[in-house]
Order: C-alpha cells, then sequence, then structure tokens
C-alpha cells in the first residue's frame, strides 16, 4: 500500500511539473532593464513572428515593462532613443493571454540621426531573454 501512495505522490508531482524555462530579468534601476547583449537574429524585436517578450502583465507591469526595455536601448552609435506606442497589433499565441491570445504592442523607435524610425514589437503577456535588437546598442550610464 505504501509503494502506491508513494508512486501515486510521485506521479502527481512530475505531471505538475513544467518545461517552460525560468526567464531571469534584472533592473539597472526602477525605470531600465539591465541588457548584457544584442541580438544576433535580426528579426528578433523587429518582426511580428519574434517580439520581444518583456512580460508582466501577470503583476500589471506590463507596460512598464516595456518603458524599462526601451529605456535600456541605444542607438548604432549610442545615440539617447525616443519612442512612442504606435498601438495594438498581431495576435500571438500566449497562454497567458485572454483565451489563449495576446496582442503585440508596436513602439515607434528613433535617435538623434536617424533617417526613419524603427518598429519594435513587443510582448507583455509571455517573459523571455531580453537584448537589444540587431542595429541598437545598450545605453550606458
Amino acid at each position: 500500500m505504501k509503494k502506491i501512495i508513494y508512486l501515486s505522490i510521485s506521479l502527481l508531482l512530475f505531471s505538475c511539473s513544467t518545461t517552460e524555462k525560468i526567464v531571469k530579468t534584472e533592473l539597472k534601476d526602477n525605470r531600465t532593464f539591465l541588457l548584457t547583449e544584442i541580438a544576433t537574429d535580426p528579426t528578433y524585436g523587429l518582426s511580428n513572428k519574434n517580439p520581444v517578450e518583456v512580460g508582466g502583465v501577470d503583476k500589471e507591469i506590463g507596460p512598464l515593462n516595456e518603458r524599462r526595455f526601451l529605456n535600456s536601448l541605444a542607438g548604432p552609435n549610442g545615440e539617447a532613443v525616443s519612442y512612442y506606442r504606435a498601438g495594438s497589433c498581431c495576435p500571438v499565441n500566449s497562454k497567458n493571454g485572454y483565451m489563449g491570445k495576446a496582442m503585440l504592442d508596436n513602439y515607434r523607435v528613433t535617435w538623434e540621426g536617424s533617417k526613419d524610425t524603427i518598429s519594435i514589437f513587443i510582448n507583455m503577456y509571455d517573459y523571455g531573454e531580453l537584448k537589444a535588437p540587431v542595429g541598437f546598442t545598450i545605453k550606458r550610464y
């Protein structure tokens, strides 16, 4: 009988485990994430098929996390960036969204001397490893 109980508990524990990766994001300050690398994938953040995953909706800080990410970026030569939210777009699958779907936010980013603005797609429903998109650098203090 003890073996059956132990086996049942073991099966229950293993069936409740998850294979989700745990992503730890650090803050440089309350308004800025600490980024340590630049993406090598040219689609990262620049395509709605590969958005930056800042998370935070589960803690009611999704928009703040979006700004924390954008505040950590600099232009290609270290220029200060400016940005504005162009709106929501692009439904994506997300178990953290409403009925399995979430909308991305599209931010338009520019810097002094830039000839155009760049769209960055951000997912505030899911967490992922944060990097600066190709063409950007990391803000220095």
